[in-house]
């Protein structure tokens, strides 16, 4: 089954970027979380649209 909620780790390892870097992107808002506890999880969506709106800047003239 794959996992709807990811840890940061998970989550940086799955862009290919640190960890340092998905926390300055959530912290700025463009990846949402959601707490869980004292825990920050990550959707698999959230990655999916992130990654999707960059595709499309990159292909925007």
């Amino acid at each position: 089954m794959t996992r709807l909620l990811l840890r940061v780790p998970e989550a940086a390892e799955a862009l290919a970027i640190s960890r340092a870097k998905l926390y300055r992107l959530m912290d700025a808002g463009e990846i949402p979380y959601l707490h869980i506890d004292r825990s920050r999880r990550i959707p698999l969506s959230a990655l999916e649209t992130y990654v999707a709106a960059l595709i499309a800047e990159e292909s925007t003239p």
